[in-house]
């Protein structure tokens, strides 16, 4: 089958598109350094051409509260009027875990607008909801980052790797549309800030991590199951200190 990937360049769109490929479907790597725009609508309606299948892996390049909810209003907007035009059969979209329990985050709440829009289309979709990745480890360390250290939460934590990631969600757009979500975490639950206590060190990185149960993450402050999987969840396979290794 044909499947496009929104953000098939990045981190986890490429990881897609290789395996989509692997498995002799037709992949098509879609962002603006392919003729592809979202928030302009540029070169939609010939990428979704023949599709069965839309992917969005895309994010947004600012976390500035109006910015990003415009970029996942606009963008899901125009690749669901498109996908209509198109007769695409399965809309599926990468969310992150613990959205509906943080709405006053900026980010999260912009991810529960995206998800409303795509329930409300009529189109079949999936939701993959996914913990945070091993890759963006030293990223969220900069974020919680103050002059005497890295100040962290002793809440929940369940990472995952980006491969992991690609593997389910190629899984489930493969598969029949869900017309709903699967939540997806890594194999190992930490405390939040002793896992970047071990992961700093890990990566060389000398700045201490202070244990701050007011620490907040990307603006937000967090509670003990705000970051991980309640319910069901499919695991993934990779360690983190494989991972590291690697």
């Amino acid at each position: 089958m044909k499947i496009v990937v929104i953000g098939g360049t990045g981190l986890i769109g490429s990881k897609l598109v290789r395996r989509f490929e692997a498995h002799g479907h037709e992949a098509v790597a879609a962002s603006p350094n392919t003729g592809v725009n979202t928030l302009t609508g540029e070169g939609l309606s010939e990428a979704f051409a023949g599709a069965s299948v839309v992917v969005d892996v895309s994010n947004s390049p600012s976390f500035e509260a109006q910015a990003v909810m415009d970029f996942f209003t606009t963008s899901t907007a125009n690749q669901l009027a498109a996908e209509k035009e198109a007769g695409v059969g399965h809309h599926v979209a990468v969310s992150i875990v613990g959205t509906e329990r943080m709405p006053e985050n900026d980010y999260f709440a912009a991810k529960l607008a995206q998800e409303k829009l795509i329930k409300e289309s009529g189109i079949p979709y999936s939701l993959v909801h996914a913990t945070q990745f091993f890759e963006f480890v030293k990223g969220i360390a900069d974020t919680s980052a103050q002059e005497d250290g890295v100040h962290i939460a002793p809440v929940g934590w369940q990472p995952i790797a980006g491969d992991d990631v690609a593997d389910q969600v190629a899984k489930t757009a493969v598969g029949e549309p869900l017309n709903g979500r699967r939540d997806i975490a890594g194999p190992d639950r930490y405390r939040m800030d002793e896992f970047f206590q071990k992961a700093l060190a890990e990566l060389g990185d000398p700045r201490e991590v202070i244990t701050d149960p007011k620490a907040t993450y990307f603006g937000s402050q967090v509670v003990e199951d705000s970051l991980v999987p309640i319910g069901e969840v499919t695991l993934g396979r990779i360690h983190y200190g494989e991972w590291a290794k690697s």
